[in-house]
């Protein structure tokens, strides 16, 4: 009969038997099963975004045939500013006179409402053309990321003042989702040098748009385009803290003059359609008006609060 082996030279044969196996393994290709994969990281923040904004649209025979066509070269999401229809934004004045000229663009397009669109009752030609484009039906107000920045569609054409709906929804917007830059789109401007003048029920929009740092407004309603310097909510001159308003009323509609320039008026032009392009980058801004025959051209860069 052998001996009985000692205990720590089993453990020591035991120990080579191991490491001989699996460098055997390792000589013939083998590999211990792989790792499960790292997901891939996430993607990098969008950096600029651009919008295509106008308002005053479409009305037959003028036109918005001419601004849809230079939409056609442009990039970017569409901001129809209201009025899109005429003469009362029904159904055929949608199929007819806004369809054929802007209707291609609908999956890129984020609209408001305008006067015109309620004289069809409770906008209803506006809202069964766009459907969930538009917001909940009756609201018509709604947001969205543009880039880097917060994009607010809102409705001038039911209440919008202290203790409306509308209102407090816009607060609770700037409230729980706070962005380095801000913009809001409506149709009828607090400020106006067009035929229409100042529309004072659209001031306690500004006032929360201000009060939470938003950038630029842009409106349509008097058929012209304007853009005023950076002002207050009561039209005084704030380089620091005010809105930029930009009107763009020439969408398609025939086109007005302007008259007397209001206090911060910086540009008036009534006599080319066009589209302002925006393009909206981390921390800044830039524009341009794009007239349809390249006879008028404003463009400059503004920066966020």
């Amino acid at each position: 009969m052998r001996p009985a082996a000692a205990p720590g030279k089993v453990m020591r044969d035991a120990i080579a038997v191991a490491v001989g196996g699996a460098l055997l393994l390792a000589a013939c290709g083998g590999s211990s099963p792989p790792g499960p994969t790292p997901p891939p990281p996430p993607p990098p923040p969008v950096s600029t975004a651009t919008v295509i904004a106008a308002g005053d649209i479409g009305e037959c025979g003028f036109g918005a045939m001419d601004t849809g066509e230079l939409i056609d070269r442009l990039t970017g999401t569409v901001l129809p500013l209201g009025d899109l229809a005429y003469m009362v934004g029904s159904a055929a004045n949608f199929r007819d006179c806004y369809d054929p000229a802007w209707g291609r663009h609908i999956d890129r397009t984020r609209p408001v409402p305008g006067n015109h669109e309620y004289l069809t009752p409770g906008a209803s030609g506006y809202f069964d053309y766009f459907g969930g484009l538009a917001g909940i039906r009756g609201q018509g107000y709604y947001a969205f990321s543009a880039g880097p920045w917060r994009a607010i569609a809102l409705n001038s054409e039911i209440p919008m003042g202290p203790g409306s709906p509308q209102l407090g929804w816009l607060r609770n917007e700037l409230q729980n989702n706070r962005t380095a830059c801000t913009l809001a789109f409506w149709h009828r401007p607090l400020y106006s040098s067009g035929p229409n003048g100042n529309n004072e029920d659209t001031r306690a929009l500004w006032s929360t748009l201000i009060e939470f740092g938003a950038e630029v407004v842009l409106n349509g309603h008097d058929h012209i385009y304007e853009r005023f310097e950076r002002q207050d909510d009561q039209g005084r001159p704030d380089s620091v803290n005010g809105l930029r308003q930009f009107t763009v009323g020439t969408g398609g509609a025939r086109l007005t003059g302007t008259g007397p320039p209001k206090p911060n008026s910086a540009v008036r032009f009534a006599s080319s359609y066009g589209v302002l392009v925006l393009t909206l980058n981390a921390n800044s801004y830039n524009w341009e008006f794009v007239a349809v025959n390249n006879s008028f051209r404003d463009s400059g860069t503004g920066g966020c609060h």
